[in-house]
C-alpha cells in the first residue's frame, strides 16, 4: 500500500522531480549567489551587475545538475542515505569541474579555477542537502501521520452523524432500505478508520463518495440529483483518502439543503496530461453562512494536499451566479515514489 512514508517531505534525500523541491533548490542557490555577489562586489552600486554575471555561470550548472538528479532519483533512493548524499555532492563537484574547465579552455571564464569552482559547488550542494534533511526531520512520518489523523478526525463526525440520522429516519418506514443503508454506513466507518497515512485507489474513493450520496439521497429524496462525469482515467491511481467525501458533504449541506427545490451535484473526474482533475460543483442560494462554511473542509483538504504533495497539487475555487465549484488537481502517481 502506498504511504505518506514514501513522500518527499519525509525522506532526507529529496525527490528531485518534485516541483517544490526544484523551486527550493533554485531559490536556495540563487540566494547564495546573491550573497556571494554582495561579498565580491566593491560597492552596492555594482552588486546587481555582479549577481547577473554570477548567475550566468551558476544557472546552467544548477539546471544540468537538477536534471541529472531527477533522472537518477530512483537509483539514489535505493542507496543508503549517506552514500546517496555523497553521490549528490560528487555530481555537483564533477559538473562544476568539467564546465569550468571547458569555459576556461574557450576563454569564457578565467576568474575562478575549476578546482575552486568544484569546491564551491559541493559546499552549496551540502547546504541544500542539510536544509532538506532538517526539513525531513521536521516533517517526520510520525508527525505527518499524526497531523493527517487529526485532520481526518475533523471530518469523521460530520458525515458519520449525518449518515446515522439518515438511517434512523428509515428504520420504521423502510426497514429493508435501512438495512442496506447500515451496510453502506459500515463501509463509511471503515474508510474513516483507515490509516490516514495510506493512500487509496481512485476507484475506492469514488465508491465511497457514491455510498455517501446514496445515504444522503435517502434523506433528501428527489431534492438531491447527482451527475457523475468520469472520463478515461486509471481507476487504480493512488490518491489521499477522504478527498471526495467532505467536498460532497459540503455540496449537499451548503448547496442542496438550503434550496427549497434542491439541485444537482456535479462531479467531474478526468486526466489531463500527467494531472488528475477532480471538480465538484453545486448550486448556491446566497446564504453567507453556508458559503463561509465551505471554507472549513476546503482549508482541511488544502493542508492535507500540502502534506502529501508539497507544491505539486493545488485546490481551486470558482464561484459564479448561483454556482460554487471546487477543483483538486493532483499529480498522477501510479506507484510510490
Amino acid at each position: 500500500m502506498t504511504s505518506i512514508r514514501h513522500f518527499p517531505a519525509t525522506y532526507p534525500l529529496p525527490d528531485w522531480r518534485n516541483f517544490g523541491v526544484m523551486l527550493r533548490a533554485l531559490l536556495g542557490i540563487n540566494g547564495l549567489a546573491l550573497v556571494a555577489a554582495l561579498v565580491m562586489s566593491p560597492g552596492l552600486s555594482g552588486w546587481l551587475a555582479s549577481y547577473i554575471d554570477l548567475a550566468a555561470i551558476v544557472e546552467p550548472l544548477l539546471l544540468i545538475c537538477l536534471g541529472l538528479l531527477a533522472f537518477a532519483r530512483d537509483l539514489l533512493w535505493r542507496l543508503p542515505l549517506r552514500l546517496g548524499q555523497a553521490l549528490v555532492l560528487a555530481l555537483a563537484g564533477a559538473l562544476a569541474l568539467v564546465l569550468f574547465a571547458y569555459w576556461q579552455s574557450i576563454a569564457l571564464n578565467d576568474a575562478v579555477s575549476p578546482g575552486r569552482a568544484a569546491l564551491l559547488a559541493m559546499i552549496a550542494a551540502a547546504f541544500l542537502l542539510g536544509y532538506f534533511e532538517l526539513r525531513a526531520r521536521a516533517f517526520s512520518p510520525a508527525q505527518s501521520e499524526a497531523r493527517l489523523a487529526a485532520l481526518n478526525a475533523r471530518i469523521r463526525p460530520h458525515f458519520l452523524f449525518n449518515s446515522l440520522n439518515a438511517v434512523l429516519s428509515l428504520i420504521r418506514a423502510r426497514p429493508q432500505q435501512a438495512e442496506a443503508a447500515l451496510e453502506s454506513l459500515s463501509d463509511l466507518f471503515r474508510a474513516a478508520m483507515r490509516d490516514p497515512g495510506e493512500l487509496v485507489s481512485l476507484a475506492d474513493e469514488i465508491a465511497l463518495g457514491k455510498q455517501y450520496l446514496e445515504l444522503e439521497h435517502l434523506r433528501l429524496g428527489e431534492r438531491l440529483a447527482v451527475d457523475w462525469q468520469i472520463g478515461p482515467v486509471f481507476m487504480g491511481l493512488p490518491i489521499p483518502p477522504l478527498m471526495l467525501q467532505p467536498l460532497l458533504e459540503n455540496a449537499v449541506y451548503h448547496g442542496i439543503e438550503p434550496a427549497p427545490d434542491g439541485g444537482t451535484v456535479r462531479i467531474e473526474i478526468s486526466q489531463r496530461g500527467d494531472a488528475l482533475w477532480i471538480a465538484i460543483a453545486n448550486p448556491t442560494v446566497g446564504q453567507v453562512q453556508h458559503a463561509a462554511g465551505n471554507q472549513i473542509a476546503v482549508a482541511n483538504i488544502r493542508e492535507r494536499l500540502a502534506l502529501y504533495y508539497d507544491l505539486e497539487a493545488r485546490l481551486e475555487i470558482e464561484t459564479g451566479d448561483h454556482r460554487y465549484e471546487v477543483r483538486i488537481i493532483l499529480p498522477c502517481r501510479q506507484k510510490a515514489a
